[in-house]
Order: structure tokens, then sequence, then C-alpha cells
């Protein structure tokens, strides 16, 4: 039997959708440029939601998985207060130099030190001083809940 090297049958395999990543590098792909909600914020917009459905309507039954996604945001969620959830994204709307991305999670996150913020957020290492991030965050916990 010869030793022939035969060309590949296989076609290349195509990026699948969905092989987005939040290294050192953000790839997000389709989310690239999308509004990103803090879990708090989206904690507010759910249960704000929740309560207008409850007014409108008879029927009580609600959606399991409705309701779970609200366990769950009210547990993580670390700012309650719409007041407090506001100044948060406020504080961080302010840093054009992050992505909608880094700042949904330095405030869903709520790191106690920069480099904490860092290590979690790696794309965080040369867009933002240890000084200036840590000033961020040390504002937040002033209004944690």
């Amino acid at each position: 039997m010869s030793d022939q090297s035969h060309a590949p049958t296989a076609r290349s395999k195509a990026v699948a959708p969905g092989d987005e990543e939040a290294g050192a590098v953000l790839r997000l792909g389709e989310f690239e440029d999308v509004d990103t909600l803090t879990l708090s914020e989206a904690s507010l917009v759910l249960n704000a939601l929740m309560a207008k459905r409850r007014k409108d309507r008879k029927d009580r039954k609600e959606n399991t998985m409705l309701l779970q996604t609200l366990d769950y945001l009210d547990h993580f969620a670390r700012f309650k207060q719409k007041e407090h959830v506001e100044m948060v994204e406020r504080l961080l709307s302010q840093r054009k130099e992050l992505t909608k991305f880094e700042r949904a999670q330095i405030g869903s996150l709520c790191c106690d030190s920069a480099d904490e913020c860092k290590t979690l957020i790696p794309s965080l290492a040369d867009k933002i001083s240890d000084e200036d991030l840590q000033e961020i965050l040390d504002e937040m916990a002033k209004h944690l809940s």
C-alpha cells in the first residue's frame, strides 16, 4: 500500500454562532454593541413588568421560567433600590472607554478591588487604571443594598 497524501474530504468547519468570548479581548459577535443590563437593572425591569401584568390581568398564572429568573435576579442583584441602580448606571456610563458589556459586568460583580475586577473581567487590563477603577468600585460600594 502506498503512502499517499489525499486532500481532506471534509469541508472546513464554519465558526459556529455562540462562539463568543469575554477574555482579554472581547469577542461578543452579534452582541458587540447591544445594550447590556446589570443584574440590578434587569431585576428592576422584570419586577416592573410583572407588577404591570399582575395589575392588568385577572389570570394569576405566572410563567415558571420568568419566576425562576426573578428569583435569581432578586438573589444576585446587588442594588435593590431604584435610585441606587440609577446612580450606578450613571457612574458607569460616564466611562466611554469601557464597552457596554464591561460596564454591566462591573455593575453586576461589585468587586472589592481593582485587581479582583481586572481578574474577573480581563478585557479591562489596559483600558482603565487601577486607581480610576478603584474609585468607581468605592463609589458603588457606598450604595450596596
